[in-house]
């Protein structure tokens, strides 16, 4: 289909989550949950075809998560950090978003009964923007991020668009891991 912009497999990230806290019902409304990422675990790494080589391990991160006061939303505000294995360069990725949780997503964040493993899409879809929109579909999220790195050979990680999808991956005695396919949208 021409004129329709076409997908270059980029990056597979795995975010490594540690124990939530109840931030609590916040004066402005919501309530919050603080979800911390675990240092020197999780990964981004580039998928074998894509030119911007990258390796690299969560230094720290966090997702704060606002929920709706009917209970139906979620809305993501992360901010992390990475270093690069190979260069030793430090990547900031920030995105923020809306989960539908009434689906699969829902029951892991609010740790119920049957929460297991979901599929691609089901945790986050998301386009990784300095800004995006979009309608959530049920059971889905859409975030808007972003990447920045000083260090030259990474630099040109903040002049791209990039779309992804994501999901929850629960196994027994670990941690809860969220894992986004994310691809390079080009004209």
């Amino acid at each position: 289909m021409s004129n329709f912009p076409k997908l270059i497999p980029a990056f597979t990230v795995q975010i490594h989550l540690g124990t939530p806290s109840p931030i609590g019902t916040l004066a402005h409304g919501p309530s919050q949950l603080h979800a911390p990422f675990l240092p020197d675990a999780g990964a981004l790494v580039s998928e074998p075809d894509y030119p911007l080589r990258i390796d690299a391990v969560f230094l720290h991160g966090s997702d704060f998560l606002r929920f709706d006061p009917d209970g139906s939303r979620a809305r993501l505000e992360v901010a992390s950090a990475l270093r690069d294995r190979a260069t030793g360069a430090v990547i900031r990725f920030d995105y923020t978003g809306t989960i539908d949780i009434s689906g699969p997503a829902g029951r892991v964040l609010k740790d119920l009964p049957g929460a297991g493993t979901t599929e691609f899409g089901d945790a986050c879809e998301f386009s990784m923007l300095f800004s995006s929109g979009g309608q959530a579909k049920p059971g889905h999220a859409v975030t808007s991020a972003k990447f920045e790195s000083g260090h030259e050979a990474l630099r040109e990680l903040q002049n791209k668009v990039y779309v992804g999808s994501g999901r929850f991956v629960l196994e027994e005695g670990k941690p809860i891991v969220v894992e986004y396919k994310i691809s390079e949208v080009v004209a």
